[in-house]
């Protein structure tokens, strides 16, 4: 809010009117002789109005043409040139303080113009618009007397007496006509009989001085008036403020689906003034909430200072895998908003599968090895990524693959961070003491990921190993001699072999004379079989035995075949016997050949 008062004063020296008069030759105006008695006068004007401001000419000075007339020539002799200041006036302290004020005192009929008169120094001041309201004060001095065509100078001294800035003052001196105008200090503009200068501003309790210059050129009285306006301003502040709001919003790039999410709001008034009840609204995206299950954030951060800031921080938590991005708004009552970017969250989730594959079936006593395969098929790491694998009753002999660790009835295997579509595999291997099926399982897991198990069954099944062999009790035997084979027929396996039959072929050289064992024997012709055997347990055995006679010299041949239930081919074995033509009359018997 500004108001804005014009006042005008219009300075008289001469009795209300304001106008100074130096004496003539003559002392006219009635002003005492400089050595009289001190006396001094004051006027009033409670008629004076606020004069307008006149106009602004361009600064000139009377022609010199002008100046010779009105001006006698001057005596050879140089006069002393009089000169009037007002360096010992001081300024009229009023009673009350010295501020313009918009209301009625200014063009009311009760404002006051007051004129000092000092006769003996012949320096005048005036204060307006009174003396107890005193804005602006002119003090001027003139000389007492001049004498004709000498120069002379007297000064006018303007006086800010308030404590505000005074703009737009507009000072005008009439001079009399029977004044030759020289100069100006500062310059003035000139116009007719009329000094005009323009004082753009005039600071509190500052003065300003104008000295004139001149030669009375005319034998009478000189009468020069003052006249002043100016522009006081009261001026209220009113500070404008612009609060503005910054906002940042800090996410992690990448986030795992089974841990919480932090989120940080950074609020900042960057403007002017107090942002009053600000609050940040955080719209969440369809599958992002608050960790109590909201769909918004709503942070109330009060009132904001110029320059300050406050961070707030926030878990969210994602109820499924993708890509989110929003924005957050930060409102302050007067609607002062401002919008975080854009921010963008990439959840991902590990998901695991494991395979542990190994033979269906086994024999009983033979190791039997897996391989583990953990794969990570989703697109999130899998860190902290452990494979266990359990190790079945019944077996003994374990081994594993580097970095296996035993505990208790498992081993575990630490395998680290597990990348999206990448895999691992150990292995393992264990031996069964028993037949039957081995279950054996493996688990897999890892950081945010869930559990996975998978098992493989593996039958253990004892197998038979029959195993034929047959011996000769003697050899060599002489035409007409006996010798006896042992057949027996071991089950080296483990498991039981059922339904085994056993045959025997004897060459022409040997006559079957007798059998006997485990099952009976049938001959036909030089073929004898033998009954078949139910069963032979693990590691038993079933021995037959032959009895034959050499009939003629040579290598003799017996021929055993076994076929079992297990077997699905027979299993052969032969013993060769020596039989010789004994000598007669001769006691040597020739070695033994086989």
């Amino acid at each position: 809010m500004k108001t804005v008062m014009t006042i005008s004063i219009l300075v008289l020296a001469v009795l209300l009117a304001g106008c100074a008069s130096p004496a003539g030759d003559d002392n006219a105006g009635g002003f005492a002789a400089a050595g009289a008695a001190p006396r001094r006068s004051s006027f009033w004007d409670r008629d004076l109005a606020p004069a307008p401001i006149p106009p602004q000419p361009a600064e000139a000075t009377l022609p010199p043409s002008a100046k010779a007339e009105a001006t006698p020539k001057a005596p050879a002799a140089q006069p002393e040139v009089l000169t009037a200041s007002v360096d010992s006036f001081q300024p009229v302290q009023p009673t009350i303080a010295v501020m313009p004020s918009p209301g009625p005192r200014v063009g009311m009929p009760g404002g006051d113009l007051i004129s000092i008169v000092d006769t003996t120094s012949h320096a005048f001041s005036m204060v307006y618009p009174r003396p107890d309201y005193g804005i602006i004060q002119i003090d001027k001095a003139m000389p007492g007397e001049v004498r004709l065509n000498q120069p002379f100078t007297y000064e006018i001294r303007l006086t800010n007496l308030t404590d505000q800035m005074l703009t737009d003052i507009v000072l005008a001196e009439t001079l009399s006509k029977a004044f030759a105008f020289k100069s100006a200090e500062p310059a003035a503009s000139a116009q007719d009989n009329k000094l005009v200068w323009q004082i753009d501003s005039l600071g509190p309790k500052a003065s300003k001085s104008i000295r004139i210059s001149g030669i009375a050129s005319g034998a009478r009285q000189l009468e020069h008036c003052t006249a002043v306006t100016y522009t006081a301003r009261n001026c209220a502040v009113v500070q404008v403020v612009e609060p503005t709001l910054h906002m940042v919003k800090t996410v992690p790039t990448e986030a795992l689906l089974c841990e919480p999410i932090p989120v940080e709001f950074r609020i900042t008034n960057t403007g002017t003034g107090t942002a009053q009840d600000v609050q940040i609204i955080d719209t969440l995206p369809p599958g992002m909430q608050t960790v109590d299950g909201k769909d918004k954030v709503v942070l109330d951060v009060g009132s904001l200072l110029a320059g300050e800031s406050r961070q707030f921080a926030v878990k969210l938590r994602a109820t499924r895998v993708g890509t989110f991005t929003n924005k957050a708004v930060a409102t302050s009552v007067a609607g002062v908003a401002a919008e975080s970017e854009t921010t963008l969250i990439n959840v991902r989730q590990p998901i695991l599968k494991i395979t542990k594959s190994g033979p269906q079936r086994q024999y009983l006593g033979r190791p039997i090895s897996y391989e583990i395969t953990v794969l990570n098929k989703g697109d999130g790491p899998a860190r902290e990524t452990i494979v266990e694998d359990l190790i079945p009753p019944g077996v003994t002999a374990v081994e594993a693959t580097a970095g296996a660790q035993f505990s208790a009835s498992k081993l575990v295997w630490e395998l680290g961070t597990l990348e999206p579509n990448t895999s691992k595999k150990v292995q393992v291997s264990y031996t069964p003491m028993k037949e039957g099926e081995v279950v054996a399982t493996a688990t897999a897991s890892a950081y945010c990921a869930e559990m996975v198990t998978d098992s493989t069954k593996t039958v253990v099944a004892g197998i038979a190993a029959p195993r034929v062999e047959v011996v000769d009790l003697e050899d060599p035997i002489a035409v007409g001699e006996t010798t006896t084979y042992v057949i027996t027929v071991i089950n080296e396996g483990s498991a039981p072999d059922r339904n085994v039959r056993v045959a025997c072929t004897l060459d022409d050289r040997l006559q079957y004379i007798s059998s006997a064992g485990a099952t009976a024997a049938s001959v036909v012709g030089r073929v004898v079989t033998f009954a078949p055997l139910a069963s032979l347990e693990t590691r038993g055995k079933a021995t037959w035995r032959v009895v034959v006679r050499g009939v003629r010299a040579g290598d003799a041949r017996l021929k055993v075949v076994m076929h079992t239930e297990s077997l699905t081919l027979p299993v052969e074995d032969t013993e060769a016997t020596h039989v010789f033509q004994q000598q007669s009359g001769s006691s040597t018997t020739p070695g033994t050949a086989r």
